[in-house]
């Protein structure tokens, strides 16, 4: 009797639970532990191996009672039933305030499913839905989710990931070796293929690979991209036989191709830019971020490129100028024998189109002017943007080449040449220190011109001779360099998605999941310019022929603080050196692998990759005892194989794909820990999500701490209650000197082949000469380009902590690391003898700081203003204060609300708007 008693209990399981949407799933038992865990952190009591002890006497309660027999028929239990036991048995265990916290833990479960079901205008939540916090779903559901005529939202955040993992999976359909053959010549009927465009209505959503249906736009791109491989006779059937095999479900194993991306987004570990997840699968189909387009110094050529602007903005894009080719103002005109209204006038036009074309019918579009340094106009062009009001459509940037450096360091002689570019004679010379002067002053006063290093950029660049001369001009982020109707599609790697929990409950990084991720989204980016729709026939040609793709990161504030690293010491930069490495060798690498089934990109035997040279400093600069990589031989592979991507890797602002990702931007330190909203119904905190676990596992987490950072610029630093570890390792980016902005751009610039988008912040008080420094570093480190904003240099200041007691607890010094590495690799005595007083009061201050001085630890001082960065985190999203007036304000096309400057692009803190499209 008792072993068939025993035979019945152990039949007694919970295999499923009844999810409130009525579909059935498999019954977790984590899923329990982990709510009474949340329970007990609430209630000031983590305990792990508690949560996991009281989820199994509820199990073991519910199997061993007659609930399963009487109530529910199959062992059927619904997510409530299991909810209401779990409250009981935390009563019967006398911990009455930890089921205090779980019934408002579901309270606010609850609140929580509603406001998503209104966001998305659901009547039942899946499990993406869910996975997504709100202020992401707030952000696609605001500018990606695709809507009907009438506005109304039609698709959900998991049928945005399928359409978008179908359409990058069409390539490797293309691409498959039963159709396709990179050494063939076939021919095929190209007209066939091209009546089926007449056909698309007929075949949306008729043919699947695997389980997930074709829409037109799909079929669309699936008809373009055989077009494509067939003229170059590289098809090996007809399209008719191609549309066979899918019907005939012969294709059908490529739709784990298109679960492993749709699996890559959906899980947070990549997304790709901006105009891919807005536009993949829909009627515009372009998803480019990046364009660059000439500007010839003749009418008609001007007007073309002001056309074609205007066709990127409506597709999504944004462009860069380089308008150094047009003849200065008051030269002459000799078909009117009139003079020229300079290059300036000329982005007038462009800055009056971007105003009245929505990129993609959902934002405005941004731009990049550039104009070089030896430029007639060059000295207007710098101080053109410090009236408000002028070129709100232009981030600007003066462009430096070597002639200029040396120039500028040179002892004996500063004289700097200005050249007609229509003549090439010399109009005039000046004082190369004095246009430096008059580019620090600018940007103290308005945070623009940026500068971008042209001699940094072709230092290693091996397209010169390909292309017929230097890049000159980028993206309008500055981040991605191009030639002359190029475009570029980006996408960013969440790190803070890379770590695995130790024994002991800390985090380590996960190189081989990290390797695997780096490889898909490499293959997912070099899919998009397959089966990008371009907005323009010569940008379609000129990408192919290079077939550039920017990956890159984001999330690396987070994921320091998970692994306890410091950003801005000895390990934080090491470790950052690692990643950027381990980025740009595995994307080449597996763009090697991709070489070999299909092909390198067209150019490549007219580059010196074929002589083994590679678009990395890092390769030629960094000792090869301190790589972590063997490039050698990878090198070999590409001079053998031939590589299928020019460039591979550039960091990109994130803006709104953090927003996502609820991470922080690219590169960047988070803004603050804390922030204070204050609203008609009462007064809120955000906080950091990492940093605010600490502070509840360690029993710090209360409103008067919360209030106290937020009213100390949202540091910890200075701060008596918090523990001396948890000041050191949560830095923000008042917290770190200006200094090692700088130093932390260029330990990732070694090793990513374009560039990065990084502001370098810096207080109020800075001076002129700093920013004047800050150029300076900035080209001896390497950098391709830079962005300096001092906190109150715009009209439309960037967010401020808000709060009525403000007071800074502490003093920013440059790292030991950073005052090391200078002293090692900086031998340029201008700049040497200019960046000396930056040290002042470090190399004063060393001796009282020397344990410390590494972890960058402050000091009191009276008198410090904000050093207000740019957006990093969700809780940064809610600040309110912006100091330009009500009236003066510019509102977001979306939602109306004020838009804020970050990154140099104009954001909406509400909705997720940005005019920049690289994010």
């Amino acid at each position: 009797m008792a072993e068939t008693d025993l035979r019945e209990s152990k039949s007694k399981t919970i295999v499923h639970i009844k999810k409130r949407n009525g579909t059935i799933v498999n019954f977790e038992q984590s899923k329990i532990s982990n709510a009474i865990y949340k329970a007990l952190v609430a209630a000031g009591k983590p305990d792990h191996k508690l949560a996991e002890l009281l989820a199994s006497k509820l199990v073991n309660k519910i199997i061993n009672s007659e609930y399963l027999g009487s109530i529910h028929k199959d062992h059927l239990l619904s997510v409530e039933d299991v909810q209401d036991m779990v409250e009981s048995i935390l009563i019967e265990e006398g911990l009455a305030e930890t089921a205090k916290a779980y019934i408002l833990y579901r309270h606010e479960r609850r609140k929580l499913r509603e406001t998503k079901m209104k966001i998305l205008n659901k009547r039942d939540l899946d499990e993406v839905d869910k996975s997504l916090d709100v202020n992401s779903l707030r952000v696609l559901a605001s500018r990606y989710l695709l809507r009907d005529n009438n506005g109304e939202i039609v698709e959900g955040p998991k049928q945005l990931f399928e359409r978008v993992a179908i359409l990058v999976a069409i390539s490797d359909v293309i691409h498959d070796p039963r159709v396709f053959d990179l050494k063939g010549n076939y021919s095929q009927n190209l007209s066939e293929a091209e009546l089926y465009y007449n056909k698309l209505d007929d075949f949306d959503s008729k043919l699947k690979i695997g389980s997930y249906y074709l829409n037109k736009y799909h079929f669309e791109s699936l008809i373009r991209s055989y077009i494509d491989e067939a003229k170059s006779g590289k098809m090996k059937v007809s399209f008719k036989e191609l549309l066979r095999l899918i019907a005939e479900g012969r294709m059908t194993d490529h739709g784990n191709k298109i679960l492993e991306y749709y699996n890559l987004m959906v899980l947070n570990e990549f997304l790709p830019n901006t105009p891919t997840l807005m536009n993949a699968g829909a009627r515009l189909g372009q998803l480019s971020a990046c364009f660059v387009l000439d500007m010839p110094d003749d009418m008609y050529s001007i007007m073309k490129s002001s056309t074609d602007a205007a066709m990127i903005f409506k597709s999504g894009g944004g462009v860069g100028i380089n308008y150094s080719d047009l003849r200065p103002e008051g030269d002459i005109v000799a078909s009117t024998s009139g003079v020229a209204s300079g290059p300036t006038s000329f982005m007038q036009i462009i800055d009056s189109i971007t105003d009245v074309v929505k990129q993609g019918g959902k934002r405005r579009g941004a731009n990049m002017g550039i104009l070089e340094s030896w430029h007639p106009d060059i000295e207007k062009f710098i101080t053109m943007k410090t009236k408000p009001g002028m070129y709100e459509n232009f981030n600007i940037s003066v462009g430096i080449w070597s002639d200029f450096w040396q120039s500028l360091v040179n002892k004996e002689d500063h004289k700097y040449s200005l050249k007609n570019p229509r003549t090439k004679a010399t109009m005039k010379n000046i004082d190369s220190h004095q246009l430096m002067e008059l580019i620090s002053l600018s940007a103290w006063k308005s945070a623009e011109p940026g500068v971008i290093f042209f001699d940094n950029i072709n230092k290693y660049n091996p397209l010169i001779e390909a292309k017929g001369g230097p890049l000159r001009a980028t993206n309008p982020c500055g981040e991605q360099s191009l030639y002359p109707c190029e475009s570029c599609n980006l996408g960013s790697i969440n790190l803070s998605k890379f770590v695995k929990r130790k024994a002991d409950g800390m985090y380590e990084f996960d190189w081989p999941k990290y390797e695997q991720s780096i490889r898909t989204a490499t293959r997912f980016l070099d899919n998009v310019i397959d089966v990008n729709k371009y907005p323009v026939e010569e940008i379609d040609v000129n990408t192919k022929l290079t077939r550039r793709i920017g990956l890159g990161i984001m999330g690396i504030a987070d994921l320091l603080f998970m692994l306890r690293i410091p950003y801005d010491s000895k390990e934080g930069y090491e470790f950052m050196n690692k990643l950027a490495e381990t980025l740009s060798y595995f994307s080449m690498d597996e763009s090697v692998v991709i070489a070999k089934s299909r092909g390198a990109f067209p150019l490549f035997e007219k580059t010196e990759y074929k002589n083994g040279r590679i678009p990395l400093s890092g390769y030629y600069e960094i000792p090869k005892d301190l790589h972590s990589f063997d490039w050698d031989s990878l090198i070999g592979k590409i001079k053998n194989y031939g590589i299928r991507n020019s460039w591979t890797t550039t960091i990109a602002p994130t803006g709104t794909l953090s927003m996502i990702s609820d991470v922080s931007n690219g590169v960047e330190p988070i803004f603050a820990l804390v922030f204070e909203k204050r609203v008609t119904v009462g007064r809120f905190f955000y906080t950091n999500k990492i940093f605010e676990n600490i502070l509840k596992e360690h029993g710090l987490y209360t409103d008067e701490i919360l209030l106290k950072i937020s009213n100390n610029y949202g540091s910890v630093r200075g701060i008596s209650e918090i523990p001396e570890w948890i000041q050191k390792l949560f830095v923000t980016a008042i917290d770190i000197h200006w200094t090692d902005h700088i130093m932390a751009q260029a330990v990732w610039q070694k090793w990513i082949s374009n560039a990065i988008a990084k502001t370098i912040n810096m207080p109020g008080d800075v001076t002129v000469e700093d920013v004047k420094c800050a150029y300076l570093l900035a080209h001896e480190f390497g950098l391709k380009g830079v962005t300096i904003y001092r906190d109150g240099s715009r009209n439309e200041q960037v967010l401020h902590i808000t709060g009525n007691d403000r007071e800074k607890r502490f003093k920013v010094t440059p790292s030991e690391y950073l005052h090391d590495f200078i002293k090692a690799n900086i031998h340029e005595p201008y700049v040497l003898d200019q960046v000396k007083p930056i040290f002042k009061d470090y190399d004063e201050n060393k001796q009282s700081t020397k344990t410390n001085a590494q972890l960058n630890v402050p000091f009191e001082s009276d008198n410090i203003q904000s050093n207000t960065s740019l957006i990093n985190t969700k809780s940064e999203l809610y600040a309110n204060s912006i100091s330009r007036t009500e009236n003066d304000k510019e509102t977001c096309p979306v939602c109306k609300n004020y838009l804020i400057i970050t990154e140099g692009c104009n954001m909406c803190i509400e909705c997720g708007f940005s005019s920049c499209g690289s994010g």
